[in-house]
């Protein structure tokens, strides 16, 4: 069981997470949306596509930009994968993956 957790709180648990250069991506059922807040923000990589961000908020404080995903992966990328990562949400920016 992989878990992601930011100001004593667990955002994501699941056994069902994907590797992706060094993160640990959570199917999107398997975090707790209650701790996130869409942001405005987005990134590209070169080889996944266009990025999309939440802001994760606990107890009223609030972890900008740390957690992303990708809507709509570039054409390839699910393949180099080897699976579909579509919505998957990654963490970073002080949040503990164990």
């Amino acid at each position: 069981m992989t878990k992601a957790t930011w100001n004593g709180k667990v955002i994501a648990e699941s056994n069902e997470t994907i590797e992706i250069e060094g993160n640990q991506y959570f199917p999107a059922k398997d975090v707790n949306k209650e701790f996130l807040d869409e942001s405005e923000h987005h990134t590209t990589c070169p080889w996944k596509g266009v990025a999309s961000y939440y802001n994760v908020v606990v107890d009223g404080k609030v972890n900008e930009n740390a957690a992303w995903f990708y809507p709509k992966p570039k054409d390839g990328s699910i393949e180099k994968v080897g699976r579909d990562f579509t919505g998957y949400i990654a963490f970073w920016n002080g949040v503990e993956i164990i």
